[in-house]
């Protein structure tokens, strides 16, 4: 078997993907009968790249970035959503979500940092469909592929939206894509981080880096290689059990709620419709 340096390529066209996501955004806007956008604009690349192609699709006076810091999110991320902002030309808004995560807890048992993370992201996600609602907007997703199949997000929190134009796009290709659709150098190259605490990166929380994960993620997924065919090709064995482990741990969060079958037809199980069914 040929050696991993050999086989994995996550080179992608940036052109061809660019005229891929734009039609798929400006097909779901259509069919949903929506003009506007909105996204959490984090200072990220995942968000910049978000907001990027909603821009090509839709043309910026019809996208709005949330910028939506906690108390515990770095000034840095505030200033560079507000670059990400100014470089595409759209029009973004402030909503501090500090006050109702402290309001949250009070009065209540001392919180770990996870379960404060899990409700900032869930507060930014409800003040971003309250958006929705009051400026007849879509909420778009900006969750790419690894966080995904790793279930590196938060349920109901930032994995929550209407559509999600990074989910098949694995975090290398959100680099090369932000880079080539122009956002900010300094977005594009620092460390990935949800900005949950100080001094926290996603690569560090992960325990590996992008790199290395997302090729095995392209060869466990996309062209499913057998865990032994992975070592073969030159991924430790607990690296590859690790992974796996996560991809079917972090199952239900791709998932609809269980149901348990008492009728004919069960949602979730027997019918099953097209998510554009009816438009």
């Amino acid at each position: 078997m040929p050696k991993l340096k050999d086989m994995v390529n996550l080179f992608m066209d940036p052109l061809v993907t660019t005229g891929v996501l734009m039609e798929f955004l400006a097909d779901q806007f259509r069919k949903k009968g929506f003009d506007d956008a909105v996204l959490g604009l984090s200072g990220g690349v995942d968000s910049a790249l978000g907001a990027a192609l909603l821009v090509e699709a839709l043309g910026p006076e019809h996208v709005v970035g949330l910028i939506m810091p906690s108390d515990e999110s770095s000034k840095a991320s505030v200033d560079d959503a507000r670059a990400v902002a100014r470089s595409l030309g759209i029009k973004c808004a402030v909503r501090p979500i500090g006050p109702v995560v402290r309001a949250f807890f009070k009065g209540g048992t001392r919180p770990d940092r996870v379960r404060v993370g899990n409700v900032a992201a869930r507060t930014r996600m409800m003040c971003l469909f309250d958006h929705s609602k009051a400026h007849s907007a879509m909420v778009v997703g900006t969750s790419n592929k690894t966080e995904l199949l790793l279930g590196y997000g938060t349920w109901y929190g930032d994995l929550a939206c209407s559509i999600n134009p990074l989910g098949d796009l694995y975090k290398t290709q959100v680099w090369q894509l932000a880079d080539f659709l122009g956002v900010p150098e300094h977005v594009v190259t620092k460390a990935p981080s949800a900005d949950l605490w100080a001094g926290q990166t996603d690569e560090k929380e992960l325990g590996f880096t992008y790199a290395e994960v997302d090729r095995l993620l392209h060869l466990m997924v996309d062209r499913e290689f057998s865990h032994d065919s992975l070592v073969e090709a030159g991924f430790p064995r607990r690296f590859v059990e690790e992974v796996y482990r996560r991809i079917i741990g972090s199952q239900y969060k791709r998932s609809l709620p269980t149901i348990p079958k008492v009728s004919a037809k069960t949602i979730g199980l027997d019918f099953h419709l097209s998510r554009d069914w009816g438009t």
